[in-house]
């Protein structure tokens, strides 16, 4: 089958699409025929070799964690799915034509493939880090980086739990994420005052890791009240970096019902085939998404 893997921490030109042995669903997995993969940040991260001392990976590795397609294969004590169901999930080495499911669910009503690939990962994040920073209904949340994949589904679910939102990002994502229900306001110079005359902030998150942490905890008044996923360097000013995940079923179960109420919808701004893993990379590494990007099976 193929697959795209890298054999040595560096670029996205490390990247190479190959032939490689099936994977095969063990004891509580299942196996899918791959339709879409999501592309994450942590893919690229992982990549570069950014967690190799915490999580050291044997090369050449595959890439890629969340997908969708057709289960094919379910493991020993697997109940609930059958071969032919429609899933979404996360697993390992989802790059690639099949891929072996640690986690799924059951694809929800008037999804497409590329669309359900990508929510797993980046619905799990926002539910942990919602609850990570403990904001409650009636309270107001800052999220700095707010229109790519994490954003999206922060805004909509945050907005669900009658919470206030406001949300940075570029200039060309103003109305999107005014369209997601945020009070909208861009990043670079003088956004703490823009910020400021939107409302007092309770709680802050930062999902873009754009340096900005030391606005936020004096926006909070507290860095307990601040979260990030996306700077290393968090807990240097007492922040809380959130990077273990949690409950990818639970995720799965509640991203359905909201997408079923209507309530969450993650748009997907690009696909790439598999041999365009790489730009995959690059625009995903240079931001200003909107949404979601998906690799195409």
């Amino acid at each position: 089958m193929k697959r795209v893997s890298f054999a040595e921490f560096g670029g996205p030109d490390v990247l190479h699409l190959a032939d490689t042995d099936e994977p095969h669903a063990g004891p509580g997995q299942v196996r899918i025929a791959v339709r879409a993969a999501g592309v994450n940040p942590v893919d690229w991260r992982i990549r570069e070799g950014q967690f190799r001392q915490a999580h050291p990976i044997e090369l050449p590795a595959g890439v890629g964690l969340d997908a969708s397609g057709v289960v094919d294969e379910v493991g020993q004590g697997v109940e609930g799915v059958a071969v032919g169901d429609r899933v979404f999930g996360e697993g390992s080495s989802t790059y690639a034509e099949f891929a072996v499911l640690t986690a799924w669910a059951r694809m929800p009503e008037g999804l497409t493939f590329e669309e359900a690939a990508g929510y797993p990962s980046v619905v799990e994040t926002a539910l942990r880090v919602l609850r990570e920073v403990d904001v409650r209904s009636g309270q107001t949340l800052l999220v700095s980086g707010a229109s790519g994949g994490v954003g999206s589904a922060v805004l909509q679910v945050a907005r669900d739990r009658g919470i206030t939102v406001i949300g940075t990002a570029g200039a060309a994502n103003q109305d999107y994420l005014r369209s997601l229900g945020a009070l909208a306001t861009t990043y670079g110079e003088g956004w703490v005052e823009r910020v400021r005359q939107l409302g007092h902030v309770d709680a802050a998150l930062d999902l873009a890791g754009a340096g900005v942490l030391r606005e936020l905890v004096e926006l909070t008044g507290d860095p307990q009240k601040v979260v990030s996923i996306a700077d290393l360097g968090a807990p240097e000013l007492g922040v809380r970096f959130s990077g273990v995940a949690g409950s990818v079923p639970e995720a799965l179960a509640e991203a359905s019902c909201l997408i079923a109420r209507g309530k969450l919808h993650i748009p997907v701004e690009k696909s790439y085939p598999l041999a365009d893993a790489a730009a995959a990379h690059i625009d995903s590494q240079a931001g200003h998404s909107r949404g979601r990007r998906v690799i195409v099976v």
